[in-house]
């Protein structure tokens, strides 16, 4: 008997157990990589008029169904989708309350079960709903039918969701089954703060009065922290309230992530009826009128990206692994925040915010038109109800750019114990300024005269369509922003390019034109240059560029831009390097030396030196490298100097023979020979036409001329000297240039030039011609492997890089890093081909090379698209800037004004090894 009793207990104890938590059964799959065939018929389209299966969660479209849409089409497709399946109830769910919860459905959502309506058509896209069909559920086998439309019946709903994005239409995100106990609690709303205190709002159904809340806090391991604490409730209340103090808690940031977990039961006689869990973090949000944003009462400066719910072959269908993909980017470009634009991201998303360290804004749909008041209440509720918990979350943002519904603007504080700050992006409102696409103009002279110019952080700035904005003219911009007392940073456009692969055009990426090639990365992540040069930028190990010679002292000026970390929690290693020759297989640099700098200890905020402590012979290596780690001891980046100047790099020519150099006239033709090699020059120009070697034929041709001028040949000659041939030509317009061949038999062909020029140009230095269809790829000694534009020189390391040749236009294509373009501070270049390689030598340091002409994109767009040389292949001293989708080059700050010439002569210097 005794056996039988504890058997009866242990089994009523499990039982019970059992019954406290919520059970969820999945009707759908969870993500795009785990989905359940559902019955599926489309009402208009392609695959349309027909039933057959569809995965769950997917878009539609995505499946070969519907009908393609983006945001700016005036006439949307009016699909509807139908979904069917069936599910079993479980004896496990008998007395349970049981919900159907959808995280999100694109666009009016009409649910039926067993032939009932569950309640009421759910409109808006981007929102996790519910409805409880307790009473609709039978025993047995239950019928599950979903009638999803596009277009929605409520004209505001299609006007507000008619953004700047794919229009699609499904089940996107996981529908399943909740099942809870009668008595059950349906919600809480943390507001912890940073000096412990923590309240809880406990939303608990069905009390009959005698019930008691508890709560307790933990650590995520499992391990109490503080006292259990309690409220016997009140049933008349809608909300229940809970207080406690934690002693010291380890408060929440971007810079220190640490999370707790609260376990709330009701209990009733001892007994649990039912028990959640949440994770939450204490910290403190602030935004002090003309000041700035406080976290956990320190100043805190937002370096943030907008981030669109997007992958090319399902749409805003997504899984774990590319939530965390992006918020491992974000965190590696040393970013602190990221703008859920123009839309709720999935819950996942914020959870990794929240355990990473991300700031966060979430926000309603409305881009350039609003929800109406009636139907926009029940989305401002749904929002906050399911993002209220998270501590990375430090604003709401009630639209976008004028999609603002003013009426909604108090309902936030309705479900947010925390009372945030709700913003309206693009316009003055609660304190704060986010503008959007201002120009530099507006950030370095007319915001400071604002005396009542509000905290600002642009919620949209540096657009990157194509290669465009991002990285270019941040330096300028980030710098006016910090000088202006209530800054608090900025959100850059945006983080990925929203290319859908089309299944109805032979799977070809589509960017709807030149609407949604926006991104720092790739569709599928693939990295642009800015995406290195903002790394740099916004590392809080803030370094001043400087150039290292024979005369650095080992100190650097460094500023620390953390929040919250002393200098002493990272660590930083430097590295003297020597780099292989050009004739060399290799591209690795060889380390000779490395060490540590002295131990810095630089609090927030605060200036000083870092003390490399070189050795002695430091200044016989080819480059100094440093390299920089968290706390976690993650590479956060690694700034690089050359030290040997590019004048004494050796130019010893690939083969040589001691024999006369030559020089033969023939009809216009000067043919000089030295080391057997033949260089055929045009008399009647003065540029060089071909390279003739024992074996093969180098195609080098028409130049050099001037890459930003035009200007005629007045004198061609040349002459014998202590056994050298010399050949000089002088070309006179616009603008004039010298050129100065000398060929001797045991050095390569040197070239020098001098022009003179006035006027401000886009660029500036001289060209040849080499045909591009024998181009093979590219090695070369200098900032790589990403091209540069002038007002985007940052983030590229010096050393030796390859790249094959390729024809990749940035934005339209993503072989990156893209082939051609400007490269900055070459030394020497190797231009392999079908022919023979050559490699160009320099002797200033201060020279870009142009390799050939990017193809313009399909939706041209002059701003992001500036003036290139005609040369193939040219060698410049001044390059061209490059502006962003709303503003010129000119508009964005000093690095991108044009290259301002005087009528000074400018010279270089270059070698020729054939």
């Amino acid at each position: 008997m005794k056996t039988i009793s504890l058997l009866f207990v242990f089994f009523f104890l499990l039982t019970s157990s059992f019954a406290q938590q919520s059970i969820v059964k999945y009707l759908s799959g969870t993500d795009k990589d785990h989905t359940v065939l559902w019955d599926f018929y489309c009402s208009e389209g392609r695959k349309s008029g027909v039933w057959t299966k569809i995965p769950v969660p997917s878009q539609w479209k995505t499946h070969g169904f519907g009908n393609y849409n983006y945001g700016h089409d005036k006439l949307k497709a009016k699909e509807q989708g139908i979904y069917k399946t069936s599910f079993l109830k479980a004896a496990a769910w008998k007395d349970k309350r049981i919900f159907i919860v959808f995280e999100g459905a694109m666009r009016d959502t009409k649910v039926m079960l067993n032939g009932k309506q569950a309640g009421e058509v759910h409109q808006g896209s981007f929102y996790r709903f519910k409805y409880d069909v307790t009473d609709l559920i039978k025993s047995g086998k239950n019928q599950l039918e979903v009638i999803v439309d596009k277009v929605s019946a409520n004209a505001s709903v299609n006007k507000a969701e008619n953004g700047d994005f794919w229009i699609f239409g499904g089940i996107y995100r996981p529908v399943y089954l909740e099942i809870t106990p009668q008595t059950f609690i349906d919600r809480i709303a943390i507001n912890a703060t940073a000096d412990g205190v923590f309240n809880m709002d406990v939303y608990a159904q069905n009390l009959k009065g005698n019930e008691i809340i508890e709560g307790q806090v933990q650590k995520l391991n499992g391990e109490k922290v503080g006292k259990l604490f309690s409220v016997t409730v009140n049933p008349v209340s809608g909300f229940q309230q809970l207080r406690t103090v934690i002693d010291k808690p380890l408060n929440w940031s971007a810079e220190y992530p640490n999370l707790y977990k609260v376990v709330v039961h009701v209990k009733q006689k001892g007994l649990v009826l039912h028990s959640v869990g949440q994770n939450f973090g204490f910290r403190t949000v602030e935004l002090r009128k003309n000041d700035g944003i406080y976290v956990n009462n320190k100043k805190i400066v937002l370096k943030g990206v907008n981030r669109h719910s997007f992958w090319p072959e399902t749409g805003r269908t997504l899984n774990h692994a590319i939530h965390m993909m992006d918020v491992k980017a974000m965190k590696d470009m040393n970013m602190n925040a990221v703008r859920m634009s123009h839309y709720p991201p999935d819950q996942d998303f914020l959870a990794i915010c929240d355990s990473l360290g991300l700031y966060v804004l979430d926000e309603l749909t409305g881009w350039q038109a609003n929800y109406d008041t009636v139907v926009g209440r029940k989305l401002v509720k749904e929002v906050v109800v399911r993002d209220v918990n998270h501590p990375s979350i430090l604003f709401w943002d009630n639209g976008n750019e004028g999609g603002f519904n003013r009426d909604l603007d108090n309902d936030y504080k309705l479900y947010d114990p925390q009372n945030r700050v709700v913003l309206h992006p693009w316009e003055k409102f609660n304190g704060s300024n986010t503008k959007h696409y201002p120009d530099y103009n507006y950030v370095a002279n007319t915001l400071p005269k604002d005396k009542d110019g509000g905290v600002f952080f642009p919620t949209e700035f540096m657009h990157g369509l194509y290669d465009g904005g991002a990285g270019a003219g941040l330096e300028d911009f980030w710098n006016a922003m910090n000088l202006y007392p209530a800054n608090a940073g900025g959100f850059i456009w945006v983080l990925g390019d929203e290319s859908l692969i089309r299944r109805d055009k032979n799977n070809a990426y589509d960017s709807d034109g030149n609407h949604a090639p926006d991104g720092i990365l790739g569709p599928h992540r693939e990295k642009e240059a800015s995406y290195f040069t903002i790394k740099e930028l916004w590392w809080p190990v803030y370094l001043t560029p400087q150039a290292i010679d024979a005369g650095f002292d080992g100190l650097v000026p460094v500023e620390n831009r953390y929040a919250f970390t002393n200098l002493n929690a990272c660590t930083f290693k430097w590295e003297l390097v020597k780099f292989p020759s050009a004739a060399a297989t290799t591209t690795a640099a060889k380390i000779i030396r490395s060490g540590v700098p002295a131990p810095l200890d630089l609090a927030p905020g605060a200036h000083g030196f870092l003390d490399f402590k070189l050795p002695a012979g430091w200044a016989e290596n080819d480059a100094l490298y440093l390299t920089a780690y968290d706390r976690n001891k993650q590479v956060i980046f690694t700034w690089s100097w050359p030290i040997t100047p590019p004048a004494a790099i050796s130019k010893t020519p690939k083969s040589w023979v001691k024999m006369p150099v030559t020089a033969i006239e023939k009809d216009r033709a000067l043919i000089i020979q030295a080391n057997r090699i033949k260089y055929y020059f045009d008399k009647t120009t003065g540029y060089i036409t071909k390279v003739v070697k024992p074996n093969s034929t180098v195609s080098l041709s028409g130049g050099p001329v001037l890459a930003g001028d035009s200007a005629t040949l007045k004198q061609f000659r040349h002459t014998a000297e202590n056994g050298s041939e010399i050949i000089e030509a002088d070309y006179e317009g616009n603008s004039t240039l010298h050129v100065k061949w000398t060929f001797t038999w045991d050095k390569p062909a040197k070239l020098e030039y001098s022009y003179k020029q006035k006027g401000d140009v886009d660029f500036h230095g001289i060209s040849f011609n080499y045909p591009e269809e024998k181009v093979k790829g590219v090695k070369w000694l200098g900032r790589g492997p990403y091209k540069v534009w002038k007002n985007r020189l940052r983030g590229q390391q010096f050393g030796v890089w390859q790249k094959d040749y390729n024809n990749s236009i940035t934005g339209e294509s993503w072989k990156y890093p893209e082939f051609k373009g400007y490269h900055a501070e070459v030394y020497w270049i190797t231009i392999e081909n079908q022919e023979s390689p050559f490699t160009v030598y320099t002797d200033d340091k201060d020279t870009f090379v142009q390799l050939y002409h990017q193809d313009r994109a399909n939706a041209t767009l002059n701003r992001v698209e500036p003036p290139m040389p005609k040369g193939d292949i040219s060698f410049l001293k001044g390059i061209s800037a490059i502006g962003t989708k709303f503003q010129e080059a000119k508009d964005m700050g000093p690095q991108s004004q044009k290259n301002s010439l005087n009528g000074d002569a400018v010279t270089g210097t270059l070698w020729f090894d054939f």
